[in-house]
């Protein structure tokens, strides 16, 4: 079953197309990451998802409903969290869990049982105080729950966890594990974080001026911008030692430089095994085996030409 569908979505502000024909499929129960440099067009995608902005052209489906002639049933079977939080500073945190339980029609126990099940992103010591007290990674925490009190079948993150200290972005991550693995939520999010995607996402989409340019695991992503290597640092005086790697499939090529094997490899960290063994029948003594793989910076470079950057204004 498909959670998110959109056919050639556009959105254009005046001569610019920010959202260029975009064509996207997440499946139910996906965990999936969107990234793109500042001014790629996903938070204008995740806007148009979530009903606050139309579309110029194109068609989409949340959750089975349609993006503009079913708005407001779509609204009901998602929850959004931007990155702007949608908080009243002269409430307390308490009073926006309960009036955005009312809001869906939960009963006062409902809310209650929701609220404590919402503990692990809450500090519930503060709950009774105002938001105008809050520092930015509590409201960060509370606009998270705030959108899952109505236990959405679709949840898009828009920065989830920008503001957070490492400890609140751990607690994130695993509330965000916690509602895919246990109730099959799907999880939609745009992230500065190339790690939180890279720890959370089955699959991750890259924008770029407005088009999809590249799709897939974090793993496909990886290994389609170059291979693994294998560095092994040698005992001087073993020149030949290249040799002994001629039988390992998985290498595909051995470079010396100086004491220091670079061995491309198709699959590095099975390649580690094979590597020190056949070191080891032929005698030649190993100081280090190092392995290095593609990460998704590279492949952010490579696709947008960009580093990740800040977030999107």
């Amino acid at each position: 079953m498909t959670a998110i569908q959109a056919n050639g979505l556009v959105r254009c502000f005046g001569d610019l197309r920010a959202v260029d024909g975009i064509d996207l499929e997440v499946a139910e129960g996906e965990i999936y990451g969107f990234l793109g440099p500042n001014g790629a067009g996903k938070s204008t995608l995740v806007r148009m998802l979530c009903t606050l902005l139309l579309p110029t052209s194109g068609s989409a489906q949340v959750a089975g409903f349609d993006l503009v002639a079913q708005a407001n049933e779509l609204r009901f079977a998602i929850g959004v969290a931007l990155q702007d939080a949608a908080l009243d500073d002269r409430m307390t945190g308490l009073e926006i869990l309960q009036t955005q339980g009312r809001l869906f029609g939960l009963r006062s126990t409902e809310i209650n049982q929701r609220i404590q099940e919402l503990a692990p992103i809450l500090d519930m010591s503060a709950l009774k105080a105002l938001v105008s007290t809050y520092s930015g990674g509590m409201k960060r925490r509370l606009d998270l729950a705030a959108s899952l009190m109505h236990s959405p079948s679709v949840l898009f993150l828009d920065e989830p966890t920008t503001g957070l200290d490492p400890q609140g972005r751990l607690r994130v991550w695993e509330e965000v594990r916690r509602l895919n693995r246990e109730l099959g939520m799907t999880v939609f999010l745009t992230t500065q974080y190339l790690e939180e995607a890279d720890e959370l996402c089955n699959r991750i989409g890259i924008i770029n001026n407005g088009k999809l340019v590249a799709e897939g695991s974090p793993a496909q992503l990886k290994r389609s911008v170059g291979i693994d290597v294998v560095v092994a640092r040698l005992e001087s005086g073993h020149d030949n030692a290249s040799d002994a790697l001629a039988g390992i499939d998985s290498v595909q090529s051995v470079e010396r430089h100086g004491d220091e094997l670079i061995i491309g490899t198709s699959d590095g960290s099975r390649a580690l095994s094979p590597i020190a063994l056949a070191f080891g029948r032929v005698d030649v003594p190993v100081i280090e085996l190092a392995l290095r793989t593609p990460t998704l910076d590279d492949v952010f470079l490579e696709i947008t030409g960009n580093r990740m950057e800040e977030v999107d204004l």
